[in-house]
């Protein structure tokens, strides 16, 4: 087990005021199987009431309204996770993440590197568990892939990112996701954070035999360890999006700062 503390935080500056600023967040890590999490505080600027639920996925969201002028919004989330990935608790595994999504359908180049690793699975016996055929499909998505930052969009599906063979960990997990549901595995997309990222990042989760969700990173080859904070889960990046907005304003621009920054507590 490691005692993690997280700081995330994100600026937007618009190039003109903005008015009528409706956003949503998921940015804030929740307990979950693999993870107890304590003392977060969320603070948005300008400040705001913010309606706090959690979705269908367990996700933690955070609504609000900024009606009057600005030309900057951000928020910072920051807090402890204990991360236990060796004792994490069994979790209902939810028959949704078995089937493709728009960003994970198969096509041709998918389908070819799903034949190639059928025959990876296959030469492991036939006692191999969920995690040992995961970890093919893992091992086989980093050997298909560059790490390639501005290559790809948050729209750009798993079979576009594979025919380019260049993309983020976005990209990455998608692939792996397509992979894997076409063998017959249940895995899920994860948005997390990680220590040395620098931003957000994103794995894969297969479930088990045990009943437990366990976590593969294609971007780095390796099994999702104690140094992974999970922000949330999904079927693919779309269910997982840290912040999403509309706001008033006439040809107004933006840009954006993103800062993650994972600690081990006690090292």
């Amino acid at each position: 087990m490691k005692k993690l503390s997280f700081d995330y935080e994100m600026m937007l500056t618009f190039s003109g005021p903005v008015t009528e600023h409706r956003f949503q967040l998921r940015c804030v890590p929740a307990t979950r199987a693999r993870q107890q999490v304590v003392d977060v505080r969320l603070d948005v600027r300008p400040s705001c009431h913010l309606d706090m639920q959690v979705d269908s996925f367990g996700s933690v969201v955070a609504t609000g309204y900024l009606p009057e002028p600005h030309d900057s919004f951000s928020y910072a989330v920051t807090g402890i996770a204990f991360v236990d990935t060796a004792n994490a608790k069994s979790d209902p595994e939810k028959p949704l993440y078995r089937f493709p999504t728009t960003l994970t359908a198969p096509g041709p180049g998918v389908a070819a590197l799903t034949e190639a690793c059928r025959a990876r699975v296959a030469a492991l016996g036939p006692g191999a568990g969920a995690v040992a055929r995961a970890e093919e499909v893992m091992h086989a998505v980093f050997s298909a892939f560059t790490y390639a930052p501005g290559s790809t969009t948050v729209d750009t599906t798993a079979e576009e990112a594979l025919a380019q063979g260049r993309g983020v960990c976005q990209d990455y997990a998608h692939v792996m996701l397509a992979v894997c549901r076409s063998l017959g595995l249940t895995a899920r997309y994860i948005a997390g954070m990680l220590d040395g990222e620098g931003a957000t990042h994103a794995w894969v989760e297969v479930y088990d035999e045990r009943g437990v969700w366990v976590g593969l990173d294609p971007t780095h080859d390796r099994l999702a360890g104690d140094t992974y904070i999970v922000i949330g889960h999904g079927r693919d990046y779309r269910d997982t999006k840290i912040d999403i907005g509309l706001f008033t304003g006439a040809g107004v621009s933006q840009t954006q700062w993103v800062n993650a920054a994972v600690h081990e507590v006690g090292a």
